[in-house]
Order: structure tokens, then sequence, then C-alpha cells
């Protein structure tokens, strides 16, 4: 059966792909060049997503010009030592080409630099599924919306009613909620955690695996 949607906006850290050891280890690096004390584990978690030097910012309470120090220390650790310390989620290659196969085109938007977009997905042999990738500025000024109205104007995808966004985090949900398309909640990655976390009108479902995207695809299920 064929997808009711002709664009699939992919997050990449907790929905793509479980990023978590390299981040958490260039955050550690960074925060420990700082002099700060490493917060516990479930915050280090946090810090995958969302832009590093929100995150810095938020935890360690710094002001915003050490926030960018630590996250250029971070990006400087991360690009070269940490930046392929992730893994495909269960299922994935076989999900994404099912996805192609139905005629779906799939662009990826993240909060990753888009210079490090770039070598991680085709890193991972994931190019041959994404027809564009858009990640951030290099200078951290793009907000998640931003990123995904990038992916769409890229995509020759007008109608709002075919797109809709995948995603892990508050992030994804806030921006697909300001452009007004459909999402999909993910409950595998590091942001939503229960059903009832994902309040959005135009959510049409929430998957647990990512092989279950197919039939919210198809408009099966709800």
């Amino acid at each position: 059966m064929k997808s009711k949607y002709e664009l699939l906006i992919w997050d990449v850290d907790g929905t793509l792909l479980d990023t978590s050891e390299g981040i958490i280890s260039s955050a550690i690096y960074s925060i420990r060049k700082h002099s700060l004390d490493i917060p516990s584990e479930d915050v280090m978690k946090t810090f995958i997503g969302p832009p590093i030097q929100d995150s810095f910012q938020r935890v360690f309470k710094v002001k915003r010009e050490e926030a960018m120090a630590m996250a250029d220390d971070f990006r400087n650790y991360y690009k070269f030592k940490d930046l392929f310390k992730a893994k495909k989620y269960p299922h994935l290659d076989t999900t994404l080409n099912k996805i192609t196969q139905m005629g779906v085109k799939q662009v990826v938007a993240t909060y990753k630099r888009q210079d490090y977009a770039n070598s991680i997905i085709d890193h991972f042999g994931l190019n041959k599924f994404m027809n564009i990738v858009c990640g951030a500025d290099f200078e951290g000024k793009l907000n998640k919306s931003d990123i995904i109205q990038k992916a769409i104007s890229k995509s020759g995808v007008s109608e709002l009613r075919k797109i809709v966004m995948v995603g892990d985090t508050v992030n994804d949900l806030t921006g697909a909620q300001n452009l007004k398309i459909d999402f999909i909640g993910v409950l595998y990655g590091f942001g939503f955690k229960e059903y009832d976390s994902i309040n959005y009108p135009h959510t049409v479902g929430i998957i647990d695996s990512v092989e279950k995207i197919i039939p919210l695809l198809r408009g099966e299920e709800k």
C-alpha cells in the first residue's frame, strides 16, 4: 500500500542513530577541561539532541560566552574522536528501504552541525536512503523549525499535509508544530519516555521501535 506522505523528515540523535556514547564522551571531555563537576548519568543523557551550548548553559548556569567556549571544545573533540561512536537502531536499514520502495522522499533535519551530519550519515551508509541532509549552521543560530523548513524547501514538496516529521524530543515536536506538519513521536530515543508526553493534535502516532513507522505512513493505525 502506498504512503499517505510524500516527504518524511528524520531527526538523527535518538531517532536514526544511538549517538549517546560519542556525545557523552565529548561532553565529559569539555566539562573536565572547564574544571566543572561531571553530572549524573541521567543528566548527561539530556545532552543528546539539543544544541550542546544550550545544554552546557542549562546544566551549569554559566554565561553564554562560556557555554559557547565549552561547545567549541566539545565539537573539536567530537569531530576527531567521538563522531562515529554510534550505532543504528535495530531494523533501521530494512525500514528505510521499505519507505523508499513506498515512494516516500526521506530527508534529515538535525541539530548536528552540517558537516558532522553529512559525515555521520555517510559513515553509516544512510546516504543511500536520504535525499537531503540539513544540519545546524556553524554559528548555532538556527532553531529546529529553521532546519526543518530548510529541508522542506530543498525537497520540493509543498503540500504540508503530505509531510511528516519523526523525532524523539520536544525540539522535534515544536519544530513540527511551528510548521503545522504531522509528527510521529519516538519512545526508543533519549527524549520522550511516555505516550502522554507527546501532546500535539497533528501527532499521527507514537512508536517504540523504528519498524513500527510503516503502518503509520500508510495511515493504517493511530
